[in-house]
């Protein structure tokens, strides 16, 4: 009877210490589970995290303005470009799409989403202190699983600089008709009048033949220059940089418009130093030259006087400036004087005569050599275009 009852005891306590150890088992798995849980978890979030920064910073990068709006209205997400558009301040989240961008169209084009699917291609303006802005938008209605409005997705791309070009177009085509139409005009009148029989006078012949060729010669200027402009526009023009005496070429240009120059009582003077030399391409160069004599020489006073001086810039670069007499050029213009057909004074400008491109060629080809050009000017002061291109020689 003892032995039984030593055998069952035995057999208890080997039962108890197989659940002891069973529950000690269990417990340590589920203690690893957990930990396993919670590092699952863990990483799972540090994923979704850098998910989530992935995303903002893909966003963030974009070049459309973006701005992701809940059920509600309010903002879930807009990007630093839809910020930079509107002038908030991102991230704007859970404000309304009227609070973040100050703008009644956009709410608008928004609650068009209650109806439609998507809007595409709707365009607004924005009027900011310096100049219009203009935006196209493409929104999109998000839908949940059942069909509800869950929010909507507005993208917004920036036309302004489209605009702006479009208008510069327009503009470069009427001034261009405006410049064809006159010189066509006027030789269409002459041969008119000589068909009508006035060639029958060899005076009036003389007359009407000079208009024409005065006339042609000057649309094939305006040709010519449209077509160089249009080669610098491209990036096409090949430049031939040679070693250029600055003092020499003002010379050649100045001996070329020495007629001009006496027909108007101007002298001309050349203050370069003859140590000057530009790194250049010769003709292209001759041209900057010529064109700013031609108009100090145009505009400036009659019985004046126009002057070219230079000197050496740190750095290895050479500045030229021609400097005129004239009645100097208003403040608000200086800004547009190298824009193409842009003229101060428009009248006097056409009875000058000239296409109306000089210094739009000067800016651009000047700025092919790698330079830059300027001009200074005080009302009743005269003007001075001053400008830069490499120097040839190293500096020390």
């Amino acid at each position: 009877m003892e032995a039984a009852l030593i055998l069952l005891a035995a057999a208890v306590a080997a039962l108890a210490l197989a659940w002891a150890r069973e529950r000690r088992r269990r417990r340590a798995d589920e203690d690893r589970g957990r930990r396993d849980l919670s590092e699952q978890r863990s990483r799972r979030e540090a994923e979704l995290k850098e998910q989530s920064q992935r995303t903002a910073t893909l966003f963030d990068r974009m070049v459309e303005g973006l701005i992701v709006i809940d059920a509600g209205g309010r903002i879930r997400l807009a990007n630093r470009t839809a910020a930079r558009l509107f002038g908030f301040d991102p991230p704007a989240t859970g404000k309304t799409i009227l609070e973040a961008t100050r703008h009644h169209e956009v709410a608008a084009v928004v609650a068009r989403l209650d109806r439609e699917v998507e809007v595409l291609g709707h365009e607004l303006r924005i009027d900011a202190m310096d100049a219009p802005r203009f935006l196209q938008v493409n929104a999109l209605a998000l839908r949940d699983g059942a069909g509800a409005s869950d929010g909507a997705i507005l993208v917004f791309h920036d036309l302004t600089r489209l605009r702006q070009l479009e208008g510069v177009r327009q503009e470069f085509v009427a001034n261009v008709s405006h410049e064809l139409r006159t010189p066509l005009s006027l030789i269409k009148s002459a041969s008119e009048t000589l068909l009508d029989g006035a060639k029958e006078d060899p005076a009036a012949l003389a007359r009407f033949l000079a208009i024409i060729d005065k006339h042609a010669h000057r649309l094939a200027l305006l040709i010519d220059d449209l077509l160089l402009l249009s080669t610098l526009d491209s990036g096409g023009l090949q430049l031939d940089k040679q070693p250029l005496p600055f003092r020499a070429t003002v010379q050649d240009a100045m001996d070329d418009l020495m007629p001009r120059a006496r027909a108007r009582g101007v002298s001309l003077e050349n203050s370069v130093p003859g140590a000057l030399v530009a790194l250049a391409d010769h003709e292209r160069m001759r041209q900057v030259i010529f064109n700013l004599l031609d108009n100090a020489i145009k505009y400036g006073r009659a019985g004046g006087r126009t002057a070219v001086g230079g000197r050496l810039l740190p750095g290895g670069r050479i500045e030229i400036t021609v400097v005129d007499d004239g009645p100097g050029i208003p403040k608000e213009a200086q800004g547009r004087i190298f824009e193409r057909f842009y003229r101060v004074d428009k009248a006097r400008s056409r009875e000058q005569g000239g296409t109306g491109l000089g210094l739009a060629i000067v800016k651009h080809v000047v700025q092919a050599h790698g330079g830059e050009i300027r001009v200074d000017s005080e009302p009743g002061s005269g003007a001075a275009f001053t400008f830069s291109v490499p120097s040839a020689t190293t500096p020390d």
